[in-house]
C-alpha cells in the first residue's frame, strides 16, 4: 500500500508546509498550522467541454475576440445591480460574506425565485429541501425556472449541471464543498481552495454565473485560505447589526466594476426589502429640536447620503476622559477633538465624548468632518443645530474648510429631502455652475466662522 502523502496547511491563509510550524511565515498567526491528506488524481473531463474533449487554447488578437455587447445579466435588484456594476457579468465567480443569520440565504434565494426568465440551479449544502421550501413560502415566492439541489459533492453538482444547462448557480455555501480529487474534510483549506477551483473552472468555460455563500471567522473576514477572496471575480460583504433590520451589501472586490459601491436592504417578515431612499432611513425624526445632532452630506460609490451625527460630550468623571465612536474612525476623532481645542478654544481635554453615526452606517469619507464638529459644540454647549440645516466640508488642521468631491450630488440629495441650507467650503461651490433654487448654499473658509452662524 502506497503510503499516504501529507502537508500541513495554514488554516488562517492557506500557506503550506512540509512540516509543523509553531508560527506561520506569511500571515503571522499562531498555531493555525493542520495536517492534511493529500491525493491527487487524474482531471476529470465534463462533457460542458466542446464535443465532451478538452479544449484546446490557442492566442487570440484582441481583435479576434468575441464580445456580447449584453454581457451583464440585470436582476429584479436593483440593489445588487449597483453593487455588482450594473448587472451579474457572464462566467463571473461572485463569492458572498456574513455572519450567520444575516441574510445572505434569503437573499440568494429571493434573487432565484425573482428571476423568472432565467434557469438557476440552487444548490444547498446546509439546508434540506423541506427548508428551502419553508423559507421560500415565507417569503411569498414561487418560479417555475429555479431548481434545488441537496448536494455537498462538487463531481455530483457538475453531473446535474451539464443535465440542466443553468443561467446561473448558486453554491450554499463554499465551506460545505467537498471535491473526490483531495481526501480532507469538507471546510478545510484545501477542499476550499480545490471546490472554489472546480467551480470557478466550471463558470469561465461555460459562462455561467456563479455565486458563492462563505462563512466569516469571528475577525469578521471570510473563513478559508485568503487564496478564496483571490480567485474569485467580485467578493461583496453583507453587514448589519442583528439587533436592527437594515442590512448593507458592500464591495470589497469587484473586477468589472467600482469596488466603493453599496446596496441597503430592510429585513422584513417576508424577506429582504430594498431601500431606494437610505438617507431617509438615516436620519431620525425628531419631535422637538436636540442638541447633539447634525446631519452630515456623505458619498458612497456614487450615492450621496444625508447620515445624522449624534454626539454627546459630558465632564470626565475618572479623570481621564472616554473617547468613544461608532460608525466614524477614532483617531480621526481625536484629531478633530484636537483642532476644536486649539483653534477653536473648546476645553475637550476635561469632557468624555461619545460619538454615534445614526443607522448603523460606517463613514469613511472626511466630507463627515464639519457634521462632526458641529454636533459635538452643539453638544458641549447644549445648543440645538438649526432645522433642515446639513453640512459637507473636510476641517484640516488649521481650522479651515476644505472643499470635496461632488458636492453638487450632495447639495441635490440635500434640496431632494427637503433641507433649505447647506454649509460648504468656499472653494467648494466654484465646482459646480449657479446655485441650487431650493436651498441655500452657504459657504464658509474657516470653522470658526461656522460656529459664528449656527451658535452665535
Amino acid at each position: 500500500m502506497a503510503k499516504l502523502k501529507t502537508r500541513f496547511f495554514c488554516q488562517n491563509c492557506g500557506y503550506e508546509s512540509p512540516k509543523w510550524l509553531g508560527n506561520c511565515p506569511s500571515c503571522k498567526e499562531w498555531n493555525t498550522f493542520v495536517e492534511e491528506v493529500i491525493v491527487k488524481e487524474q482531471p476529470v473531463s465534463h462533457s460542458w467541454k466542446t464535443n465532451g474533449s478538452q479544449s484546446k487554447a490557442v492566442p487570440k488578437k484582441l481583435s479576434e475576440i468575441d464580445f456580447e455587447a449584453k454581457s451583464r445579466i440585470v436582476t429584479d435588484d436593483l440593489e445588487l445591480n449597483r453593487t455588482l456594476g450594473g448587472g451579474i457579468i457572464r462566467g463571473s465567480v461572485i463569492l458572498i460574506g456574513g455572519e450567520p443569520g444575516i441574510g445572505k440565504s434569503t437573499l440568494l434565494l429571493q434573487l432565484a425565485l425573482t428571476l423568472k426568465d432565467k434557469k438557476v440551479l440552487y444548490v444547498s449544502g446546509e439546508e434540506s429541501d423541506q427548508q428551502i421550501k419553508m423559507r421560500a413560502m415565507r417569503l411569498g415566492l414561487d418560479s417555475d425556472q429555479s431548481y434545488f439541489l441537496i448536494e455537498t459533492s462538487t463531481q455530483k453538482i457538475f453531473q446535474q449541471a451539464e443535465v440542466l444547462a443553468p443561467d446561473i448557480l448558486i453554491i450554499d455555501s463554499i465551506q460545505t464543498m467537498h471535491s473526490s480529487q483531495v481526501d480532507s474534510t469538507p471546510g478545510s483549506v484545501t477542499q476550499v481552495r480545490q471546490s472554489a477551483g472546480e467551480l470557478m473552472k466550471y463558470a469561465k468555460e461555460t459562462g455561467t454565473p456563479v455565486f458563492l455563500i462563505g462563512h466569516i471567522t469571528k475577525d469578521g473576514s471570510i473563513a478559508g485560505p485568503k487564496v478564496l477572496e483571490h480567485m474569485v471575480d467580485t467578493v461583496l460583504q453583507f453587514e448589519g447589526d442583528m439587533h436592527h433590520a437594515y442590512r448593507i451589501l458592500r464591495t470589497s472586490k469587484n473586477r468589472f466594476g467600482p469596488t466603493s459601491e453599496l446596496g441597503i436592504y430592510e429585513m422584513q417578515e417576508k424577506g429582504l426589502r430594498q431601500v431606494s431612499n437610505p438617507s431617509e432611513m438615516l436620519i431620525t425624526h425628531n419631535a422637538g429640536e436636540l442638541s447633539g445632532s447634525a446631519i452630515g452630506g456623505t458619498l458612497e460609490g456614487n450615492r450621496p447620503l444625508l447620515i445624522e451625527v449624534q454626539a454627546l460630550v459630558s465632564p470626565a468623571a475618572y479623570g481621564t476622559p472616554q473617547r468613544t465612536s461608532t460608525g466614524f474612525d477614532a483617531r480621526r476623532l481625536n484629531m478633530l477633538l484636537a483642532v476644536l481645542e486649539k483653534r477653536s478654544g473648546f476645553r475637550m481635554g476635561l469632557n468624555d465624548v461619545f460619538l454615534n453615526m445614526a443607522g448603523g452606517i460606517k463613514v469613511e469619507d472626511p466630507a463627515i468632518d464639519l457634521a462632526v464638529c458641529i454636533a459635538i459644540v452643539s453638544s458641549l454647549e447644549d445648543i440645538p443645530v438649526q432645522v433642515k440645516t446639513c453640512f459637507a466640508a473636510e476641517v484640516g488642521l488649521g481650522g479651515e474648510l476644505r472643499a470635496v468631491n461632488r458636492v453638487e450630488s450632495r447639495i441635490s440629495e440635500a434640496s431632494k429631502l427637503g433641507f433649505n441650507t447647506i454649509c460648504i467650503a468656499y472653494f467648494g461651490k466654484k465646482s459646480f455652475p449657479g446655485t441650487p433654487k431650493k436651498i441655500n448654499v452657504k459657504t464658509f473658509n474657516k470653522l470658526s466662522e461656522v460656529f459664528s452662524e449656527m451658535f452665535g
